[in-house]
């Protein structure tokens, strides 16, 4: 007995003892993968702090980030830039913080007196769950927020450890939180930069004091293996570009930057007209005097179920429109085809925002009948840059209106609410208005200079 207990002992003691040994060190499989530690697990070799006071110290075989009042966003960055890369890491951090994990980041005196900028992984223990989307620090603000991923809500845990990955190959930018796939953004304005832990500055009822903590941080930086293909929704920034994994997901082109094929001018066989123009990569409407042209476009296709996405900017007062379901046969009296319209519109400077009822003539509404709900400022991007609709219509005839990440309006077709909606409208005069099982795509021309581009397809 006393030899089984012995026994025993040694063989707890040697696991605590492997385990601390083992936290911030690679196995064999890893070394010969090409896997390099980034923290060595005493002290912050190799790492230095930029811009704010936040503080920094090693524990326990851990970085530990501590929130600090009166300072701005802290950032621990590797000495080392680093391009296409995995990286994979452990952390906890306080409920009441918010953090991020700099990737492929600057800081250079010419760019806001070295404020650190490029993208984050962000970390997000509030009810929001934002967690592993990206956000672009100090530059063009949130590239891809998690709410169109299911994933995302679930994936933190939110009172333990935290494995984060993030993959950066070539302009693919993909994040896994505790192995769920979250992100999937491509883009390309960065291909370099450092990485860096942040302790987010505080404010209002924050704080100081609070902890995140960070171990077993590891990269790899040759013979990189992306991981497969997954069903994570993609935010593409390239222009008339369609990724490997949309691919996959079963996206397609409507437009190719270079002509309008894919269209026709609506209740005609003729190809678009010369208000419909294709330059540097983008659809351009001409301009007029803003009133109702009906020049039109098309799909030459009808679709059922689908997933819509597509880039907008609108120039100061102008209108446009997104159709589908749209029905040739509808007699639109020489103007706009008639179809469910996602409404394009700069609500700010365009009258047709204030008409309808309850706003269900603004920027992203199902025009006429159903109110978009209003986004803050900081993610309705101004009028003269890209925003992004997406259109989701699935098999059981849920219909969801999407801007920039946020789901903005969801309604059933053909139900009961539905045709009442209807009945109370403009469409009220079109009998099964929406309703048919298929129906062409349209742009509206609605006199305006608008602009679109990067717009695809998929069935659902």
């Amino acid at each position: 007995m006393r030899y089984i207990l012995c026994f025993l002992s040694t063989y707890f003691l040697g696991a605590v003892g492997l385990t601390s040994w083992a936290q911030n060190q690679l196995t064999p499989a890893e070394r010969k993968a090409g896997w390099q530690v980034l923290f060595n697990g005493k002290d912050l070799t190799g790492w230095k702090q930029l811009n704010g006071q936040a503080q920094y110290r090693v524990e326990q075989g851990e970085i530990v980030g501590t929130t600090v009042a009166n300072t701005p966003n802290s950032f621990l960055a590797t000495e080392k830039e680093y391009g296409d890369f995995i990286l994979e890491l452990e952390l906890k951090v306080d409920l009441s913080m918010n953090s991020g994990i700099q990737f492929r980041s600057l800081s250079t005196p010419d760019y806001q007196n070295g404020r650190v900028h490029g993208y984050q992984m962000e970390i997000d223990p509030s009810d929001r769950a934002w967690s592993g989307g990206i956000y672009d620090e100090a530059r063009r603000d949130w590239l891809y927020i998690p709410a169109m991923n299911p994933l995302a809500k679930t994936a933190f845990n939110k009172t333990g450890w935290n494995t984060y990955r993030i993959e950066a190959i070539g302009s693919v930018i993909r994040t896994w939180v505790n192995g769920f796939p979250i992100a999937h953004l491509i883009d390309d304005m960065t291909p370099k930069g450092f990485i860096a832990l942040q302790v987010h500055s505080i404010g209002g009822d924050q704080k100081a004091g609070t902890e995140i903590r960070w171990r077993n941080i590891k990269i790899q930086t040759a013979n990189l293996k992306p991981s497969p293909l997954d069903e994570a929704p993609v935010i593409n920034l390239l222009s008339n570009h369609v990724s490997a994994q949309e691919k996959k997901q079963g996206f397609e082109l409507l437009f190719d930057g270079k002509s309008l094929d894919a269209w026709r001018s609506v209740h005609s066989q003729n190809p678009p007209n010369s208000r419909w123009q294709v330059k540097n990569g983008e659809i351009q409407i001409a301009g007029t005097d803003g009133s109702e042209t009906g020049n039109d476009i098309v799909t030459k296709k009808a679709y059922g179920a689908f997933e819509l996405v597509f880039d907008f900017k609108l120039t100061p007062g102008a209108n446009s429109g997104v159709k589908y379901f749209v029905n040739e046969a509808f007699d639109s009296g020489g103007k706009s085809g008639i179809g469910l319209e996602y409404q394009v519109l700069d609500d700010e400077r365009h009258p047709d925002a204030k008409m309808g009822v309850v706003g269900n003539r603004t920027l992203a509404s199902l025009y006429d009948l159903i109110p978009s709900k209003k986004l803050e400022k900081r993610f309705q991007r101004p009028i003269g840059t890209w925003n992004q609709g997406r259109i989701r219509v699935y098999p059981d005839q849920t219909v969801e209106h999407w801007l920039n990440g946020f789901l903005v309006v969801r309604y059933e077709r053909n139900s009961a609410i539905y045709q009442a909606l209807v009945a109370r409208s403009k469409y009220q005069k079109y009998d099964g208005f929406g309703a048919a099982p298929e129906g062409l795509l349209l742009l509206q021309d609605h006199g305006d200079v608008v602009h679109y581009k990067n717009i695809k397809i998929r069935p659902l």
